[in-house]
């Protein structure tokens, strides 16, 4: 901290920054924008935008700035925190043995809030110089129908869009018009690229994207799935909701004053599939992994983290735990995660080129259990409709074909049942967020009179509550947690 005080991040005052900050090392002011980003909260700001950022500091990607675009009414908070300081921010990456590193990115060129003026946000995604658009829009941004997988366009703002009559509100809206408009004036399309947690994520934004399409104009449609690449891709870095606290532990330990930094655990990956129409940076420089195909480092990233959050995020709450290291420094439930892991999830994995499983599996756990990161389990609860049938599911289903193992994963979606009760161990209220809150709610609340009613919602289950084995499972982990609790359950499982 300076002998001024705390130093408000801005490009005028990057000189004034302590020297235990690192700054970009290249002039902003050279940097043209070449991707526009859908969606910028703190996974994208402490990864695509940290990968950029990396190679620009290299002398790389100076044509390839990022322009954030925000869709949502409470995306106005992040533009106008990214507009109060030149579209800057801090990442700070926590090490588990309480080291802290802090750098400014600069990658971010500019931030459209759409609403304000969604003229500007088509005037760039048409532009020639935009050659990708990539998307962090949540796995229930993509509208997916979960039981016909088809694209479903009953939200009120997606039909108006389908309509064509005004200026766009979604994303969907916001790039088949700009496609329409390239190739009406003859400009090439540009590649969407997915960064979002879904199995095949270019490969559901092509199909949700150009369904959309294809309620406006059929012929539009057929031109994008000829000539608009959708490269499939995996991205993992654990990036808590940014709290208070570290925004004030920011400006007493670096003397930084920001509005909304990211706080991140140091393991990063991204595992790409190399298909662009218009070029792309050269991500493989800042330690991209750029492959043929993604499908078993997504699978792997899928079936073992983000089914393992799910795994430990519904039992550590109900135990009493509020954060993710907690439930992971504790051996009961490392063995239940490491037991899923290796007798559920991995078995369903096709070979993973390069991937040590164990190895994998063991750092998981490592990671899960950095105290620094913090990260709350009411931010893993959150959305499970959109993650316990895509990441968990799956799993089921094909331990069913195959007559794998199927016992820790019913408890998991049993915990889920029970978390959805909306009180805890204790008698606690439990906040339950999910887009379908109402719907999960109050398939939970029958559970007293029918212990099957959660899982008889084929939208998120399928057929599971059909499978004789599953249903007695699921049927007698969730009768445990009610008698015994979740600690007891885990530890009757030892038993």
């Amino acid at each position: 901290m300076t002998s001024a005080g705390p130093v408000r991040l801005a490009q005028s005052t990057l000189a004034d920054l302590p020297s235990t900050v690192r700054r970009p090392a290249y002039d902003r002011s050279t940097l043209t924008p070449g991707i526009v980003h859908f969606g910028v909260g703190g996974f994208h700001r402490a990864h695509q935008a940290m990968y950029l950022d990396a190679l620009m500091n290299k002398g790389e990607a100076l044509d390839w700035g990022l322009v954030g675009v925000g869709l949502m009414p409470g995306d106005a908070r992040m533009r106008d925190a990214l507009k109060g300081q030149d579209c800057l921010y801090t990442l700070v990456v926590k090490h588990p043995d309480g080291r802290r590193e802090a750098t400014v990115i600069g990658s971010i060129v500019d931030y459209l809030f759409a609403p304000d003026d969604p003229s500007a946000v088509l005037e760039v995604l048409v532009a020639p110089s935009t050659r990708i658009v990539s998307l962090t829009v949540t796995e229930g941004g993509y509208h997916v129908n979960q039981v016909t997988g088809e694209f479903d366009a009953s939200d009120p703002v997606i039909a108006a869009d389908v309509t064509g009559d005004g200026m766009p509100q979604s994303m969907f809206g916001f790039v088949v018009e700009a496609l329409r408009r390239r190739r009406d004036n003859g400009t090439e399309p540009f590649t969407v690229m997915s960064c979002d947690n879904l199995p095949g994520n270019g490969d559901v934004a092509k199909k949700m994207i150009t369904s959309f399409a294809r309620l406006r104009d059929a012929e539009l449609a057929d031109w994008m799935v000829a000539n608009v690449p959708f490269p499939n891709c995996m991205v993992d870095r654990i990036t808590p909701v940014t709290a208070q606290a570290d925004i004030d532990a920011l400006q007493t330990d670096f003397g930084v004053q920001d509005a909304w930094p990211v706080v991140c655990e140091p393991f990063t990956q991204w595992v790409l599939e190399d298909h662009f129409a218009l070029g792309r940076p050269a991500f493989e420089d800042a330690g991209v992994q750029l492959v043929d195909d993604v499908v078993p480092y997504e699978l792997m990233k899928l079936r073992l983290l983000n089914a393992s959050h799910q795994a430990l995020t519904y039992l550590g709450y109900l135990a009493g735990y509020r954060f993710a290291h907690e439930v992971c420094q504790d051996p009961l439930f490392v063995e239940f995660l490491l037991g899923y892991m290796e007798e559920e999830g991995s078995p369903t994995l096709p070979p993973v080129p390069g991937v040590d499983l164990d190895a994998y599996r063991h750092q998981l756990i490592e990671r899960f259990a950095n105290p620094e990161v913090r990260d709350t389990l009411a931010r893993l609860c959150a959305e499970s409709s959109d993650r316990i049938p895509k990441w968990l599911v799956p799993v089921i289903q094909r331990n069913l074909e195959t007559g794998g193992q199927i016992e820790r994963s019913a408890l998991v979606v049993a915990s889920w049942a029970r978390y959805a009760e909306g009180v805890d161990e204790d008698g606690e209220p439990i906040e339950v967020v999910d887009r379908f809150k109402d719907k999960v709610m109050a398939a939970a609340a029958k559970q007293g009179q029918d212990k099957l009613a959660f899982i008889r919602d084929r939208d998120f289950f399928g057929g599971l509550v059909d499978d004789g084995r599953f249903a007695t499972a699921y049927a007698a982990a969730l009768d445990s947690l009610h008698e015994r609790g979740a600690r007891a359950t885990l530890q009757a499982r030892k038993g």
